[in-house]
């Protein structure tokens, strides 16, 4: 199972959010200075996302996603993305995976655009909260089965989405398992994202197959030690 130590980027800042509330971050820092910690404790891949795009907010994100980049190790990044010249902006800052969220429910022919230019390097990404999809930086949600939403995606050539619990993102409350799994049944392969709170999570999405998982406040505040998680978690490479 594929482990990514995410990096949430507000106003230059490495946060993390509680239910994805923009009122209720938790500063940690430099983010940059963020990504080489998690380097020296093994990472071989980062999450980096624009928050400030995603609640539509201008940012300086694309040069500190260049240096996170010029690190070494594959960046996946997502956030504020609405546009086919916006997703070309993030690859060339040095993203090597994009997520889209909000433009993909919004305008679903960007993502068909987007998945035709990019390919694989395209992801999904699949917020949701009671089921239904969260936009915006998840202040709306619509009504829209994440479920379907991700056998649409699916379906337009997609391999891999990120899944988002929103109820439990930030809160260390424990995965989703059961609506993780489920996702998975779209025939995506799914980076489960929110709530996982220590190893027994992970050993859980890995033991029902789960492609991938996103570690967020769990890294943040102690409860799960990356070195450790990656031994545990990850086939050598």
């Amino acid at each position: 199972m594929k482990l990514f130590p995410a990096i949430d980027i507000l106003e230059g800042r490495a946060v993390r959010l509680l239910h994805g509330k923009r009122n209720a971050a938790t500063d940690y820092g430099d983010p940059v200075e963020r990504a080489r910690v998690f380097l020296d404790m093994g990472a071989k891949r980062l999450h980096v996302v624009n928050l400030s795009g995603a609640f539509g907010e201008k940012s300086g994100f694309d040069r500190i996603l260049e240096k996170i980049s010029s690190l070494g190790v594959p960046v996946q990044s997502g956030g504020g993305l609405r546009s086919l010249d916006e997703i070309h902006r993030r690859f060339r800052a040095g993203a090597s995976r994009v997520v889209l969220g909000t433009v993909c429910y919004e305008q679903p022919e960007i993502l068909y655009l987007a998945a035709e230019r990019y390919g694989d390097k395209i992801v999904a990404g699949i917020d949701a909260k009671n089921g239904k999809l969260a936009v915006r930086g998840w202040t709306q949600i619509v009504d829209k089965d994440a479920f379907e939403f991700g056998a649409e995606a699916k379906a337009l050539g997609i391999a891999d989405a990120v899944f988002t619990d929103v109820g439990r993102d930030g809160a260390l409350t424990g995965v989703n398992l059961i609506e993780t799994v489920r996702m998975g049944e779209t025939g995506l392969n799914i980076i489960a994202s929110g709530g996982i709170n220590g190893s027994d999570d992970l050993r859980a999405l890995k033991q029902n197959g789960v492609y991938g998982a996103v570690l967020g406040r769990s890294l943040y505040e102690g409860k799960l030690d990356l070195r450790t998680a990656i031994g545990e978690m990850e086939d050598v490479e």
